[in-house]
């Protein structure tokens, strides 16, 4: 379970990303034989629209239209991608409890994240600090889901 609440963690920040990442992981057959994840998640069509939509959202969050993560539609987001991928990560029977703990990882790391990012956008810019929060996203991400021991 701690594999979902870290892949939640890491959807706090960019909510496409870990999704972007178990989709991958599923679609190349790196998940547990006895997951939690839908079938249509390792297609090879979500595979490539989630990575299409976690590089918008890695390009989008450095203008300076972004909106906050943590507006209404932001939260949501997280809490459904977050949801998804910690309920892909844990064993079937406990896939429930997974997408719980994805996706309120996802909600609390959000705020967190949040803070953070504007503290680092005062000291150093939005696009560099942008960037660093995209790095340690995206090596989370690929940490958690590379880990797997795979069928």
């Amino acid at each position: 379970m701690l594999r979902s609440i870290l892949i939640g963690l890491s959807a706090g920040s960019r909510s496409m990303t870990p999704l972007a990442a178990v989709s991958e992981a599923a679609h190349s057959g790196r998940l547990p034989a006895d997951n939690g994840a839908p079938s249509w998640l390792g297609s090879p069509w979500m595979a490539a629209g989630s990575k299409a939509l976690a590089a918008g959202e890695l390009w989008g969050d450095k203008l300076p239209s972004a909106p906050d993560r943590i507006v209404l539609a932001g939260i949501l987001a997280r809490l459904v991608t977050g949801g998804l991928a910690g309920a892909a990560l844990a064993p079937k029977r406990q896939r429930y409890l997974g997408a719980a703990l994805g996706a309120g990882a996802a909600v609390a790391a959000s705020y967190v994240t949040f803070h953070a990012r504007m503290k680092a956008i005062r000291h150093f810019g939005q696009t560099p600090s942008g960037l660093v929060e995209d790095a340690l996203t995206i090596g989370a991400a690929q940490l958690v889901t590379r880990a797997l021991p795979g069928r």
